[in-house]
């Protein structure tokens, strides 16, 4: 088998942007494989979901043992991910081989890296806005399956979803959740669901074994030292980076011109800069953040 050595740095690239940001590894990975090395769309989602479900463990065990994890939520949000992220790769997988389909691909890609982008621009102005901590976390049902389910079927058809998308809409419906809890959750949910849709896309999709290990040895060691320098690394202007190179990412995939990407990433990059600067309320979000663990309740009906 032959391991490629650039593809290698690729990894390596997005698995310390992972573990330094917790942003989601296809929304970058997936646009990098399609635009610098040509891998067809279905190629690119399908090695991309494999290679995620190995580096997502490590995230998660780190999460697990700082008890960032809201246990209760995970069976919730299983339940709507693992079925739509399957269903979601059965259906690009089934669809997505011929050509005509994989250039609309790169639109989907594109189109999900901006629906992402804007995820996360939400999830940052309502963590500057919030500022009273949740006694209590009320877990409700139907909505905490229906995120799984919009997560599981982005993630299913375009690798794209599982960290950006799902975090902003958990804090959307759950805005007491200090940001520790969201990554946490966030990153143990995504195990089944990325599990699920690369079952998905290695019985229906189109997994390139050398493509995906070469991946794997840049990326594994990685995601665990971005993890390890995530508490001292300057996470606002890494976020800054991230969103200036989603944003080129999503616009070239459109299709859009050329004299047009450099703008548009930096004024993305920029405005991202502007949400992460130091608010009046981040030494109370800090101490929300080493606070006990919440409570919880259950709804017997799901609102």
């Amino acid at each position: 088998m032959h391991i490629d050595l650039a593809l290698c740095l690729a990894g390596a690239l997005v698995g310390l942007l992972v573990g330094l940001t917790g942003m989601g590894g296809g929304a970058l990975m997936t646009p990098l494989l399609v635009l610098v090395f040509n891998v067809a769309p279905l190629a690119a989602i399908s090695s991309d979901l494999v290679t995620s479900l190995v580096m997502k463990p490590v995230g998660a065990a780190v999460h697990l043992r700082r008890g960032t994890v809201q246990l209760p939520l995970l069976k919730w949000l299983a339940i709507g991910a693992v079925p739509a992220g399957f269903l979601g790769a059965v259906l690009i997988g089934t669809l997505g081989r011929a050509g005509a389909v994989q250039s609309k691909l790169k639109l989907i890609i594109g189109i999900a890296l901006l629906l992402s982008l804007a995820s996360t621009v939400v999830r940052q102005l309502i963590s500057r806005r919030s500022g009273t901590p949740a006694a209590e976390l009320v877990v409700r049902p139907g909505r905490t399956v229906a995120i799984g389910v919009v997560g599981g079927l982005a993630v299913g058809l375009t690798s794209v979803g599982a960290g950006s998308l799902v975090i902003a809409l958990l804090l959307l419906a759950y805005p007491g959740l200090r940001p520790g809890q969201l990554v946490g959750t966030d990153i143990v949910q995504a195990i089944p669901l990325v599990g699920a849709a690369a079952v998905g896309h290695l019985l229906f999709g189109d997994v390139h074994l050398a493509l995906t290990v070469s991946l794997l040895v840049g990326a594994l060691p990685a995601v665990y030292v971005g993890a390890r320098l995530s508490a001292a690394a300057p996470a606002p202007v890494l976020r800054s980076v991230v969103a200036g190179v989603l944003t080129a990412s999503a616009l070239a995939l459109l299709k859009a011109p050329s004299d047009v990407l450099v703008p548009a990433a930096l004024a993305a990059a920029a405005g991202m800069a502007w949400l992460s600067r130091p608010s009046g309320r981040e030494n109370e979000i800090q101490e929300r953040t080493a606070t006990p663990k919440q409570a919880v309740t259950v709804e017997t009906v799901g609102r």
